[in-house]
C-alpha cells in the first residue's frame, strides 16, 4: 500500500470514529433524558463502530487511528520511518476533526461549535493513563500473540469491547486517543471536551501509552506468547 492510500484510511477511519462517538452522543441526547442512558447507548454505538471500522481499514493501514498507537508501534517495532509516523499522526489529527464537523452537520447543528464541558482534573488524568495503558496493552498484546493473524475478527472485537467497557470504569469514559480528544474540543454536545481541558487528557493519554509499551514488554518481551511456544 502506499503511503498516501494509508494515510487516507487513517484519516477516514479517525474521522468516522470521531462520527460515531459525536453522533451517537447526539442522538442519544436527544432521545433520552437519563444522564446513564445516554452514556449506555454512547458507549454501545462506540464500541460497535470501532469494531467495524478495524475490520474495514485494517488491511489498508493497520486502522491505528490513534496517535499514542502509531508512536507505541513505531516505538517497539520500528517498522515505520519518521515521515510515515508524521503523516500518520497529521492525517489522524485532522480526519478527527473532519469527523466532528460531519456529525454536526448530520443533526443540523453548526459545521463548527466549540465545546464547553470542561473535563479536568487529577481523578479524570488518571482516568485516562488507565484507559490508553490496557488499549495498548490490549493491541499490542493481541499482535504478540498472533492472535490478529491467527484470527482476524478477534482483535476488532477486543478492541470493540474493552472501549465499550472502559466508557464505564473509567472516570474520563475513556478518550485513550489524542486525535479523538482534539476532534472532540470541536463540537460542543454530549461527547464534547473543551479545549482547556485537551492538553491535560493528551498528556495523560501519552503517560499511559508508555505504560501500556511498558506492560507489553513485560509480558511478551519476545514478541511469543506462551502459548506459541509450547
Amino acid at each position: 500500500m502506499t503511503l498516501a492510500r494509508r494515510a487516507f484510511a487513517e484519516a477516514l477511519g479517525t474521522g468516522l470514529l470521531v462520527t460515531v462517538v459525536v453522533g451517537s452522543g447526539i442522538m442519544a441526547q436527544r432521545l433520552s433524558d437519563d444522564t446513564g442512558l445516554r452514556l449506555l447507548e454512547n458507549s454501545v454505538a462506540t464500541a460497535a463502530g470501532l469494531a467495524v471500522l478495524i475490520l474495514l481499514l485494517g488491511p489498508v493501514s493497520g486502522a491505528h487511528f490513534n496517535p499514542v498507537i502509531t508512536l507505541v508501534d513505531w516505538a517497539l517495532s520500528r517498522h515505520a520511518d519518521g515521515r510515515t509516523v508524521a503523516v500518520y499522526l497529521l492525517a489522524q489529527t485532522g480526519g478527527a476533526i473532519g469527523g466532528a464537523v460531519l456529525a454536526d452537520l448530520m443533526f443540523g447543528l453548526p459545521a463548527v461549535t466549540i465545546a464547553a464541558h470542561h473535563r479536568t482534573g487529577a481523578d479524570l488524568w488518571l482516568g485516562e493513563v488507565v484507559a490508553t495503558a490496557g488499549l495498548v496493552a490490549l493491541v499490542f498484546a493481541l499482535a504478540r500473540q498472533g492472535r490478529a493473524a491467527a484470527a482476524p475478527a478477534a482483535a476488532p472485537a477486543a478492541v470493540g469491547a474493552y472501549i465499550g467497557a472502559a466508557y464505564w470504569f473509567t472516570s474520563s469514559t475513556s478518550f485513550a486517543n489524542p486525535a479523538v480528544t482534539v476532534g472532540r474540543a470541536f463540537t460542543d454536545t454530549f461527547a464534547g471536551i473543551a479545549p482547556s481541558s485537551v492538553p491535560g487528557f493528551v498528556a495523560a493519554q501519552f503517560v499511559g501509552g508508555a505504560l501500556g509499551a511498558v506492560l507489553v514488554l513485560t509480558l511478551y518481551p519476545t514478541g511469543e506468547s506462551r502459548a506459541r511456544r509450547s
